[in-house]
């Protein structure tokens, strides 16, 4: 992830590159190890993806937008929930009855999320931003996806400045652990 563009246009681009990894993961034989891998870049896409936008879309949704607090209360409340399946998806094997389960489960709550975010959210700001702070909170997300963890860690902060101090931390440590597993390689 890192593609460029304004706030707006780099989280669509990630939303695209998670419904492709869910079809990946579907594409595959039920118990397929695979579907394991798989399943482990979702996860790690998905976590550094939630922690940038918990560090700057949320805050610029508060800042910006009319209503902004009840509508970034929302997105981190679905962020918690999927947040906690991919922590309880996190150790089991794909063959695991309850794996795929969890992934049905993931699918339709981060295809809620996604809706609502590019139908409601995205043109709020849109309408509310001048295309600079756009442009720069894109670059801000970009460059929080670099240090985010890539771990679930359900029980972190999830707003500032307790995810800005302590996320980068836990994203060293969580990419020094994928390193020396392979995790999160295809």
């Amino acid at each position: 992830m890192g593609h460029g563009g304004n706030i707006i246009a780099e989280l669509t681009t990630d939303h695209r590159e998670v419904d492709e990894l869910f079809a990946r993961i579907e594409a595959q034989p039920v118990g397929d190890k695979q579907r394991r891998k798989l399943a482990d870049e979702l996860t790690v896409e998905l976590v550094r993806h939630s922690v940038a936008e918990e560090m700057h879309l949320y805050p610029a949704v508060r800042r910006h937008v009319e209503g902004g607090d009840g509508l970034a209360d929302k997105e981190l409340s679905d962020h918690a929930a999927v947040e906690r399946h991919l922590k309880d998806l996190e150790g089991l094997p794909a063959d695991d009855p309850q794996f795929n389960h969890l992934v049905a489960v993931l699918k339709l709550e981060v295809s809620e999320h996604v809706r609502d975010e590019e139908g409601r959210l995205f043109p709020l700001l849109a309408a509310a931003c001048p295309p600079e702070v756009l442009d720069e909170l894109g670059d801000k997300i970009r460059s929080a996806k670099k240090t985010a963890p890539t771990r679930p860690h359900p029980s972190a902060p999830d707003t500032p400045p307790g995810n800005k101090i302590l996320g980068p931390g836990a994203g060293l440590v969580d990419r020094a652990r994928d390193l020396l597993s392979g995790r999160g390689k295809s």
